[in-house]
């Protein structure tokens, strides 16, 4: 495949503008992962309007992360089994039938039947875009492509609740859904004109029972871990989840490896540079998600800020992830994944450390300093990573890749979050002064709790610091490769043709 756009053919033998197909692409893809986070400061203003409990509100965002994994593995069936333009016309079209829903909606019922709806489509849209920048830039120039995707995976959800704040505390929560619907209607008309079909479509039968063991397993397991920040991990909500996914998983997995064409290619893993970069690009997504939610409670509680403003706190750190990410892609392309990785590990595992000695006096610039490092560091191992172990795989197990790697990659969040979280609150609870204290030495009580709730927040940080040095060792097993095995396919392609040329 040609390094610039003269000379690129879809699957249909047909030319086409890369640029301007990865734009639409990446506009439409950045809103629909923008919506996983955006509600997030929102959540008070909504229960208040509704008139519905904490626990209701959660499953905005909790519905929507957990149909969001369910659909990630079944689109590797989706991509093999139709052309990418429908497909992406499609879900781009229930995200926008969701968002309406949820921009109009008169009862509180209805946003969370648009948000299940909307998480439908980013589920199909986030590793279909991983799969399309894969197909339609050759290996060597993979690492710049795959960089601006993690523009939006890394840039969209960061932004979210900065950008929540601001809207409600200057407009009403309907413009969180009104102001994306334009925007999704353009990237549609624009997906009618320059989307086409560029990953090969190979027609098979959906596998019923592969599709229930999937849904079953990932779901319970995602729900399970989502429920611990509430019920805690003695409850039997969350137990008998966990269990039942893993139980479901594990069929789901046997069945797939005695497949003679399975639904969800698990032998990727028998590939070790694959297996590596699933590995450090989930243990590095639990440190980026867990410290995203802790940090801002952080602030906020100990702090006294606002949401809006932690937010605001937090977004230097989401720029810097934005601003990198093309850029450490770049490098990737020349130096290759080694020194990038481990540089980046090191990075992230030192701007998290001081995490750990926070105190209720700690500078907020010093916050966002580290933070920005933090991110700084994400940006080097996230898409690198992943990129590196996508071009381990040949091209016919690209699209199943990209959906395991997905798959592990978001089952690995929630239960990075679940323990951040679940640590925090065990620690606070068990250190918190006992109430008579409150009435007999109110000055000595409030110096306890503030102790107590920052020992949980030390601890919780401590278990990121475990997670980032997990990390670390990993990146030590990444090494440089000559070639790709798409290198190695394309190779053995062009060897053939003149073979019977001749």
């Amino acid at each position: 495949m040609a390094n610039n756009d003269k000379g690129i053919l879809d699957a249909h033998g047909k030319p086409f503008n890369r640029n301007l197909l990865v734009l639409v692409l990446l506009v439409g893809t950045f809103c629909t992962v923008l919506n996983g986070t955006i509600l997030t400061t929102a959540f008070p203003t909504l229960m208040k309007e509704f008139n519905v409990t904490t626990s209701d509100v959660q499953w905005l965002t909790t519905g929507f992360l957990l149909v969001n994994g369910i659909m990630i593995p079944v689109t590797a069936w989706l991509s093999n089994n139709f052309s990418t333009k429908i497909l992406y016309i499609i879900a781009m079209s229930t995200f926008l039938v969701g968002t309406i829903m949820c921009f109009t909606a008169p009862t509180f019922w209805m946003i969370l039947a648009g948000r299940l709806i909307q998480a439908v489509g980013v589920g199909i849209t986030m590793p279909l875009m991983q799969m399309v920048m894969l197909s339609v830039f050759p290996p060597n120039k993979r690492g710049a492509a795959m960089g601006l995707g993690g523009l939006v995976i890394g840039l969209a959800p960061a932004i979210g609740p900065t950008l929540s704040g601001f809207i409600i505390d200057n407009f009403t929560w309907r413009d969180l859904f009104g102001m994306i619907i334009p925007i999704v209607v353009i990237v549609l008309i624009l997906a009618f004109i320059f989307m086409r079909p560029v990953i090969q479509t190979h027609r098979s039968k959906l596998d019923v029972l592969s599709l229930i063991e999937s849904t079953v397993g990932f779901g319970a397991i995602l729900y399970g871990f989502s429920s611990v920040g509430n019920d805690g991990w003695g409850s039997a909500t969350v137990i008998v989840s966990i269990i039942v996914g893993i139980i479901f998983i594990v069929l789901f997995g046997f069945r797939q490896l005695h497949m003679e064409t399975p639904f969800l290619e698990l032998r990727v893993f028998k590939e070790k540079k694959f297996a590596t970069a699933a590995a450090l690009s989930s243990v590095t997504n639990m440190a980026m998600i867990g410290v995203e939610m802790v940090l801002p409670l952080y602030l906020q509680i100990v702090k006294g800020m606002s949401a809006f403003h932690s937010g605001l706190t937090l977004l230097p750190g989401a720029l810097m992830m934005g601003i990198m990410s093309p850029i450490t892609g770049n490098a990737f392309d020349k130096f290759g994944p080694k020194d990038l990785v481990r540089m980046g590990m090191f990075l992230l595992t030192a701007g998290t450390i001081p995490f750990f000695f926070l105190t209720q006096e700690t500078p907020v610039i010093d916050i966002v300093i580290l933070y920005m490092i933090r991110m700084f560091g994400i940006s080097m191992v996230m898409m690198p990573a992943t990129t590196d172990g996508m071009n381990a795989l040949p091209f016919d197990l690209m699209s199943h890749g990209t959906a395991v790697n997905n798959t592990v990659r978001q089952v690995f969040s929630s239960m990075g979050t679940a323990i951040l979280i679940s640590v925090l609150t065990n620690v606070t609870n068990n250190v918190q002064p006992s109430k008579t204290m409150l009435s007999q030495a109110p000055l000595k009580y409030q110096d306890n709790f503030m102790s107590a709730t920052l020992s949980g927040y030390h601890a919780a940080f401590a278990v990121a610091v475990l997670f980032c040095l997990i990390g670390f060792a990993i990146s030590f097993t990444v090494t440089n490769r000559k070639k790709s095995n798409q290198d190695v396919d394309m190779a053995q392609l062009k060897n053939t043709k003149l073979a019977g040329e001749e």
